[in-house]
């Protein structure tokens, strides 16, 4: 489904107002594209800084988006979109992981072993040693941490939006951050 390669936000400008507009407008379809145009990118990438893989993150992405579609009219504009889709992605990588964990436990091996291995694996990471550690240190962090650090360190987002995602407060986000923040340093200083 998605190219890392390739950087669709220059081949689609779509407006989260647009696309509210298009799906307001009864052209649903229309709308949905707009979704798959503007996120598909953004998305992608959040989903695979957790699964660790572009061949999982493919496929998980599109089950997102099948997810997306048959939520679309449940969207009530309490929300951003975008925080409604970050949403929807976060809770389908949070369930694809649990799945692992049950399988990674009847293998014996560990979730986070799993994961870093398939950093190390993935044909499609061009990352340095560092980035390569630093995805594993991220793999090795609580659920909760590893998903504030995510958006917040790779995606940039404001802790308000964060808030919004993980159904979390505010407060709450900047400490599981902090601590979130020091256990990836202290596992980078160790082996550089």
């Amino acid at each position: 489904m998605f190219n890392p390669s390739v950087d669709l936000s220059v081949l689609f400008n779509v407006t989260d107002d647009k696309i509210i507009e298009l799906y307001s407008c009864g052209r649903q379809e229309e709308a949905f594209n707009g979704i798959v145009d503007a996120y598909t990118e953004r998305l992608y990438w959040h989903v695979r800084r957790f699964l660790c893989s572009h061949d999982d993150s493919n496929d998980l992405l599109q089950d997102i988006f099948i997810k997306i579609w048959t939520a679309l009219p449940t969207f009530r504009q309490e929300a951003r979109l975008y925080t409604w889709l970050y949403r929807i992605a976060t809770n389908e990588v949070l369930n694809y992981l649990r799945k692992q964990k049950v399988k990674a436990f009847i293998s014996l091996d560990s979730a986070s072993g799993i994961l870093e291995r398939k950093i190390d694996e993935d044909a499609y990471f061009n990352g340095d040693e560092l980035q390569r550690e630093l995805h594993k240190a991220i793999q090795r962090l609580p659920e909760k941490q590893r998903i504030v650090f995510s958006l917040r360190y790779f995606d940039e987002m404001k802790y308000e939006d964060i808030s919004e995602i993980t159904d979390t407060s505010v407060g709450a986000l900047k400490a599981s951050y902090h601590h979130a923040y020091n256990k990836v340093k202290s596992d980078l200083q160790k082996l550089f």
